[in-house]
């Protein structure tokens, strides 16, 4: 190794590399000798979907499930990192303390554990200590920690309201562990389904852990439980002992009255709740946060808490979330005292406006009439970012590039989020990201992409 760098490097590398010394060619790696799961479709399809958008520049995308670019300002991230440093130093950190908590490996379990705290308690009325928290590096981590902790044997299954966010099935997949759908009616989620399926992988001699749900204006549904619905659900899985994963990402930027969490109604330690603040602060941070307040006990009969577990594997997976990114997200939640609620009143005006838009255009462009000849349905969500269409047609991936190439229109195939099979006439629309102007003329695409695709 030379002793020290030359003192210019080369402009460029040149036109052809050294031979390699003579030997054996390293053997290539089979992908049949890899994880299967880096074969599973349900990991290429946000690869596909990108594809798909790069090579269709000028086609209107429904598909990506992103809060809208122009309620961002680059600015503002220093204003949250300020509010956040000033917020140390009147809690007493020195200049010191503070350049540490910044440029310093932080807590596993997180640093900005009790400013979550007091933003739930504002926000959504969910009481629980600091400790009960574990900041992770999205949403998306924090079900790989769930599943990772809850998931102990061969035996155990995960159930799935289906169709279902592909973000805990691929978590699923990664780790082994066996999914099992409950699949949704036209109406919504059923609890006799749920407990069905309860009761039929018992029967199988497996061992039902947990049940994920997204119980307001569902990815990629739209669907809401209802208040009856909830209480059923808590009192169902307290009956059966199972715990619930409660991931609702939307409802802090939709409009209208909410229903309550799942968690601020959690008496019985019931509920494991999956936080995000890609939708209510920006995505880039990265940002999310479990609440796991059931207690643990050991062999000795020492009882802490699952968050203590949670924290513990993230110490293998990430080792902290990156303190910057949550010194960001803590400024934001500081200037708004908590309510994420209020900080996204005109983002959740404008998410309700858009997916009001887009099901006008849709009925202007395929009326009552109309639709029921070529049986196109679609639902009605009150929020969130996403509706869905039934259409008489294959919405594979070949019909989603002729919608692309040649209607210039992208959407989401339905079957991606059904972990059983199933949604092969299924549409995902996703309003959040477009502006008005694109939300008209995409409808418009839609609607003569699906006229000509139905043959009528």
């Amino acid at each position: 190794m030379p002793d020290r760098l030359p003192d210019r490097l080369p402009d460029r590398l040149p036109d052809r590399l050294p031979d390699r010394p003579p030997g054996r060619a390293a053997r290539p790696l089979r992908k049949s000798e890899l994880h299967a799961s880096v074969s599973d479709p349900v990991l290429d399809t946000m690869t596909f979907l990108n594809e798909i958008t790069s090579r269709y520049p000028e086609a209107i995308s429904f598909a990506p499930g992103r809060p809208y670019d122009g309620f961002f300002d680059s600015e503002q991230i220093f204003g949250h990192l300020r509010r956040y440093l000033d917020h140390l130093a009147e809690q007493g950190s020195s200049p010191r303390q503070v350049r540490t908590a910044m440029y310093q490996y932080g807590p596993t379990a997180g640093q900005i554990r009790e400013i979550i705290a007091d933003s739930l308690r504002a926000d959504e009325n969910i009481d629980v200590p600091a400790e009960s928290i574990v900041v992770t590096v999205g949403a998306q981590e924090a079900m790989l920690l769930v599943l990772r902790a809850l998931i102990s044997g061969p035996d155990d299954v995960l159930l799935v309201s289906s169709p279902c966010y592909v973000g805990i099935t691929g978590a699923a997949r990664l780790l082994d562990v066996a999914v099992t759908p409950v699949d949704e009616r036209d109406d919504g989620f059923s609890c006799a389904d749920l407990e069905a399926a309860i009761r039929s992988e018992r029967a199988r001699g497996r061992r039902p852990r947990a049940f994920y749900v997204v119980p307001d204006h569902s990815n990629p549904s739209g669907a809401t439980l209802g208040p009856r619905a909830r209480s059923e659900l808590l009192e169902l899985a307290g009956r059966h002992g199972i715990l619930v994963l409660e991931d609702s990402p939307y409802r802090l930027v939709s409009p209208g009255r909410r229903h309550p969490a799942l968690k601020s109604m959690d008496q019985g330690h019931t509920v494991v709740h999956i936080g995000s603040f890609s939708k209510t602060v920006f995505p880039g941070a990265r940002v999310g946060f479990v609440v796991a307040d059931q207690p643990v006990v050991d062999d000795s009969g020492r009882t802490g808490l699952l968050a203590d577990e949670l924290a513990k594997i993230k110490s293998m997976v990430t080792v902290n979330t990156s303190s910057l990114s949550q010194a960001a997200v803590a400024g934001a939640l500081l200037a708004a005292d908590g309510r994420v609620s209020e900080l996204n009143t005109a983002a959740a005006a404008y998410y309700g406006d858009a997916m009001a838009a887009t099901l006008r255009e849709l009925d202007r462009h395929l009326p009552a009439k109309r639709r029921a000849a070529l049986e196109v349905h679609w639902n009605e969500p009150t929020g969130g970012f996403f509706l869905t269409l039934r259409v008489p047609f294959r919405t594979d991936n070949a019909a989603l590039i002729r919608s692309a190439q040649d209607f210039g229109v992208i959407w989401t195939p339905m079957s991606y989020f059904h972990p059983g099979g199933g949604g092969p006439h299924g549409i995902r629309l996703s309003t959040s990201y477009l502006t008005p102007a694109q939300i008209t003329e995409g409808t418009a695409r839609l609607a003569r992409f699906i006229e000509a695709q139905s043959g009528h």
